[in-house]
């Protein structure tokens, strides 16, 4: 079955570093360009970065731009997100997603790729 699996979450000071992985099951990653969104409790989920298929492109929100970094390591079938300085309104569920179609950025989601998706929280 097709499936996208985050890991690396956790609970981490403000102004702490996490990196969250996402593996790829049941297609080829390398073909597709590869989101991060988050959800935090009571507020709507927003997309945090994308990364294209070749992962020569990358974009960010402005929210996380400086702090976070996207990358990918097709022969691992991975992408990473290099969460820094990280701070408490970055708390969230964070989820990723790959394109419904193909390489570019950004993701129009294909929410039968979603994971369940791991849990962020910058707390002191």
């Amino acid at each position: 079955q097709l499936q996208l699996v985050e890991s690396g979450g956790g609970l981490v000071q403000p102004g702490g570093s996490l990196r969250l992985s996402c593996a790829a099951s049941g297609f080829t990653l390398e073909t597709y360009a590869i989101g991060w969104f988050r959800q935090a409790p009571g507020k709507e989920r927003e997309g945090v970065s994308c990364i294209s298929s070749s992962g020569h492109h990358t974009n960010y929100a402005d929210s996380v731009k400086g702090r976070f970094a996207i990358s990918r390591d097709n022969a691992k079938n991975t992408v990473y997100l290099q969460m820094n300085s990280l701070k408490p309104e970055d708390t969230a569920v964070y989820y990723c997603v790959k394109d419904l179609y193909g390489g570019s950025c950004p993701v129009r989601p294909d929410f039968g790729s979603w994971g369940r998706g791991t849990q962020v929280t910058v707390s002191s």
